[in-house]
């Protein structure tokens, strides 16, 4: 059975993103390490789950791209939520989800290799948390307090810390289990 992990970057007040959805605010201490770390998880999984928005801006960037991760992420199977998207899309191994996110994420654990990357947005994200879909948290936390912004989290959900780690720009990665 293939693991469902939630891979987001996080305000310390729990924030995602901006109102907007504006993610400036992770860069001033996004580092190298931080990078390796984000890497490394990526080629542990083959299938990102995604919402429209994150589809829309990643379908921008990664095909053209030449960064390192870009391989990666375009060889991965990516689904897509979407209440306007229509089929094809125009980013190699995307698909638009046909059945609701718990029946479509029961499928795909139940087919294929590596583990399943939800990758946002923050609506999705939280929908997976409610309805129990997640196994793994892997959040970096960026010591940055947004005051207002897109939650990651609207619901309560215990988790169990498995690993930590410090970067020099003083963001943390930490990995919750349920």
């Amino acid at each position: 059975m293939r693991k469902v992990v939630l891979a987001m970057q996080l305000s310390l007040d729990g924030y995602v993103a901006r109102p907007g959805g504006e993610l400036d605010w992770m860069w001033p201490t996004f580092t190298p390490e931080t990078m390796a770390d984000i890497i490394e998880a990526i080629k542990l999984t083959s299938t990102q789950v995604m919402g429209r928005v994150t589809y829309e801006a990643q379908s921008a960037h990664w095909p053209g791209s030449t960064d390192e991760v870009a391989p990666l992420v375009n060889a991965a199977e990516k689904i897509v939520f979407s209440r306007t998207l229509r089929e094809p899309l125009g980013w190699s191994g995307a698909r638009l989800a046909t059945t609701d996110l718990a029946t479509t994420i029961e499928t795909l654990r139940a087919t294929g290799d590596g583990d399943i990357a939800l990758v946002g947005g923050s609506a999705l994200a939280r929908a997976a948390t409610r309805a129990g879909l997640v196994d793994e948290y892997q959040l970096i936390v960026h010591p940055v307090a947004l005051g207002e912004g897109l939650p990651l989290f609207d619901t309560p959900v215990s988790l169990h810390l498995r690993d930590q780690r410090r970067y020099s720009s003083g963001a943390m990665r930490l990995t919750y289990s349920r």
